[in-house]
This record gives structure tokens, C-alpha cells and sequence, in this order.
């Protein structure tokens, strides 16, 4: 029960950015790496070093057969900082680059990590694959759900390895929560509820229009979006709260959490998503996405709710982030904390509880690591094995996993953004709402164009 209290009070702390969750000390990577010949080596090269695209690379690094060899950032104080990080851990300082396809020429590089803004990762992915790299691409896979089509047809006909950064799919507590589900134990699954309340996420200082600071350059930032002044909110980090660039924390956390409820379902499109919310926190903040919103996606026999609320710590179960699988005898709950299970009562047989209560034996960051491992470096260690191998369909996440749950997060804030319940038609592959459809395909801008297939 203390452990119970403690966890439920200190939920929120597994809430921290990914980065800092799997910042390992460059050092302790470095001692850990062993001599192995440059021709046994896969060499990476990274396209957008500042945050998930650095710990991705730092994470593969650990893997002592790869090296970086290239950076890329449109940003020169962070170039400068990677290469040295990468010194520290390696010996030697990379090429650095201003332009992604000019590191996309490099013959020497095997493989690319895209940790690029959302809009820039169906044209990195799709760049990367026409130079015959192998890709580890940041989630969401896509900015559009169009996008996430084109990648997915390219990855395939490509056929080289490209692993999306859902790294729970390598967590064991979630696969264990699977195993479990598919036991069957806990009878019907009529609701899967998926959630991300981040208390400490989503709310900004509102700021003046400004020249782009000293070695940024900011017209490559910008890519296929929109021509617009340099706003230090629509910069690092902080650019996912606009659609130009991205969709909120349902494209955040939230392909990290349905991509969970999917593959327990065994899941793809839904029949209809309904959408509500709003800027009900922050309404005078000049950002767009909302930072509360429920979504109910219909399926044939079953409903998925998706609900977020940044400034908020308190979700359900009393978990900041998190999947639930209610059944008819009881409810799997899993998150990056562990799982558990809570049995229901026959209440027309006396009462007994239909099955045993699964407790949990993880409740927090470091008793995760302690008994599955780090889930990050797992997800990077089978992305080299696939490489190794030559062998895509050994990934625990996959394009066919990024693309459809990319998909399925964008038709929720297509819903929100219509305004209206919307209907799937799968052998059309778009809605029955001409507003709905009007989203479901980006337009580029300063002469980028979506690439087609």
C-alpha cells in the first residue's frame, strides 16, 4: 500500500521529456564501447540533433558496432554541441551539415536518424530512402495523414529497415500487458481508454515576431510550412502546439498511447471519431492546438476514448499518461510505470471476483529499468539487429505500426478541427465530410513539394 501511496503521488515524474528519461552520461557510453573494425561498423548520420534525434543517436551509440559519422541541424549552436558530444563518445568529430540531402549524398552512411519537426519527416523519410539508407524516424511518423500513406507505400517498396520512435513497443511491461490481454482472461474488451495529462506540458509566454537568431537558418526550419517571421514559440520544442508543424500532445503523446491500444486490439482505421475540446487553460496563449480534448474513435465492436489536458497531473487510475483495456471480468492498465490488473465481481453469482488481481510490481522509472531494461535502448538495439539482419520485418515498430497509428492520432484532430462526427471510408480512404477531407492532405509551400509516389 506505500508503495501504492508513493507511486500514485510521484505519477506525474514519469512525465518528464523522453530526453531526460534516457539521458545517459556520455562518459559512461564511451568506457562501455569496445574496439571493433570500421568496415564491421554501421555508420548513421542525424537529421535534427536537438532532442529525441540526439538521445535516439546517443542511445544507438551504446551499440558498440555503429558510429556517427554526420550531423545535421539547421541550428549552429547545436551542431557545435552534438559534435562534440559525439566526440566525447566516439574519439572523432562528424561531418556537420546545414542541409539535409547534401548528408544524404554521403555514400559513407548506412542509416539516419530523423529527429526533424513533424513537418519534415515524411520528405527527410522518403529523401533518405531514395539515398538507400536504413531509417529510425522520431514520432509521429507524419504530419498529415496523407503523409503518412506516402511514407508507408515508400518504406515498402524501398525495403530497407525503418524503425519508428514508439520505443513502448520494446518496453516489457507493455508486452507482458499484452501477453496477458490475448490470454483472453479478462473476457470482452468493450472500452480501451487512452490518456495523457501532462501538468508540467503545453503552456507558453506569448512573444513578438523577431529576426532568427545568429546560425539559424530559418527558411530551411520553415521547409514545406508556411512563410512566416521567426517566433521563438513556433521554435525548438515548443513548435508542437501549431498545426503548421505539428498536432498537439495528440500527435505527441498520444501515437506513443494508441499505438499501444491498437496493437492490443489488433486494430487499424476506426468506423467513426467524434471529437470535443479546446483551449479551456490556456485560452490567450497564441498557440492553436487544444490543450484539452476527448476523442471517441467507434470500431466494430469496441470504442477507444482518447483524452488529454496539459497543466493537469491527475488522469485515470491516478497515472499522468496511460492505456486501459476494461473487459467484461477486468481491466489490464499499463504505462510506463508497469501494469496491472483489477478484477471485476460476478455480481450475479454471489460476487466472487471473475479472476485474480495482477498487482504491480513497477512503480517507477528506475524499478522499470531495473527489471525490463531501458526501453529506448532496446528499441535502438533491435533497430541495428534489423539492420544486421537486413530484416524489416523483425522491428518491434515498424512503418506499418508508425504509419497506421499516425493515421488513426491525425483523424482525431481532423474530428476536432471539423467540427463534426466523421465517418471512414476504407475503400475511398477519406471521410464522408468535404471540411474533414480538406485536412487529410497538406499543402507545401516555398517551393517543397509533398512527394509522390
Amino acid at each position: 500500500m506505500d508503495d501504492r501511496r508513493g507511486f500514485i503521488k510521484n505519477a506525474a515524474k514519469i512525465g518528464l521529456g523522453s530526453q531526460l528519461l534516457f539521458n545517459t552520461p556520455l562518459e559512461l557510453i564511451a568506457n562501455n564501447r569496445y574496439k571493433i573494425s570500421s568496415n564491421d561498423k554501421i555508420n548513421f548520420g542525424v537529421i535534427g540533433c536537438k532532442g529525441m534525434g540526439w538521445s535516439d543517436m546517443a542511445s544507438i551509440l551504446k551499440n558498440s558496432e555503429t558510429d556517427c559519422i554526420a550531423l545535421c541541424d539547421i541550428d549552429d549552436t547545436v551542431l557545435k554541441e552534438r559534435s562534440e558530444n559525439v566526440k566525447d563518445i566516439t574519439g572523432k568529430k562528424p561531418k556537420i551539415y546545414k542541409d539535409y540531402r547534401k548528408l544524404l549524398d554521403n555514400k559513407d552512411i548506412d542509416a539516419v536518424v530523423i529527429g526533424t519537426p513533424d513537418h519534415w519527416h515524411c520528405l527527410n523519410l522518403v529523401d533518405a530512402l531514395s539515398a538507400d539508407k536504413h531509417i529510425y524516424c522520431e514520432k509521429p511518423i507524419s504530419n498529415s495523414i496523407e503523409e503518412a500513406d506516402i511514407m508507408l507505400k515508400a518504406s515498402l517498396e524501398a525495403k530497407k529497415c525503418v524503425q519508428v520512435g514508439q520505443w513502448q513497443r520494446s518496453g516489457g511491461q507493455y508486452k507482458e500487458a499484452m501477453d496477458y490481454l490475448w490470454s483472453g482472461k479478462i473476457g470482452k474488451v468493450r472500452l480501451v481508454k487512452v490518456w495523457a495529462y501532462m501538468g508540467w506540458y503545453g503552456w507558453v509566454d506569448n512573444f513578438k515576431d523577431t529576426d532568427a537568431p545568429k546560425g539559424v537558418d530559418y527558411s530551411m526550419w520553415l521547409g514545406p510550412a508556411p512563410l512566416r517571421k521567426f517566433n521563438q514559440n513556433r521554435f525548438h520544442g515548443s513548435f508542437r502546439w501549431y498545426w503548421d508543424y505539428a498536432g498537439g500532445l495528440m500527435t505527441d503523446w498520444g501515437v506513443h498511447e494508441i499505438d499501444i491500444a491498437l496493437w492490443g486490439m489488433n486494430a487499424k482505421n476506426p468506423l467513426s471519431i467524434s471529437a470535443a475540446g479546446g483551449k479551456f487553460a490556456y485560452p490567450n496563449q497564441d498557440t492553436e492546438t487544444p490543450d484539452s480534448l476527448q476523442t471517441i474513435y467507434e470500431y466494430k465492436d469496441f470504442t477507444m476514448l482518447w483524452e488529454h489536458a496539459n497543466g493537469i497531473d491527475g488522469g485515470n487510475y491516478g497515472l499522468s499518461e496511460g492505456i486501459a483495456f476494461i473487459g467484461s471480468k477486468g481491466t489490464i492498465v499499463v504505462n510506463r510505470t508497469g501494469w496491472e490488473v483489477i478484477p471485476e465481481k460476478d455480481h450475479r453469482n454471489g460476487g466472487d471476483l471473475f479472476i485474480e488481481e495482477v498487482p504491480r510490481t513497477t512503480f517507477n522509472w528506475d524499478q522499470v529499468r531495473k527489471k525490463y531494461g531501458n526501453a529506448l535502448d532496446l528499441h535502438t538495439e533491435n533497430f541495428v539487429d534489423s539492420i544486421k539482419k537486413n530484416d524489416p520485418s523483425i522491428l518491434n515498430c515498424g512503418i506499418e505500426s508508425g504509419s497506421q497509428v499516425s493515421k488513426v492520432a491525425h483523424m482525431g484532430n481532423v474530428a476536432f478541427r471539423s467540427g463534426s462526427k466523421i465517418k471512414w471510408n476504407k475503400e475511398k480512404n477519406n471521410f464522408d465530410n468535404s471540411t474533414a477531407n480538406n485536412l487529410i492532405i497538406p499543402k507545401y509551400n516555398n517551393g517543397w513539394s509533398l512527394p509522390s509516389l
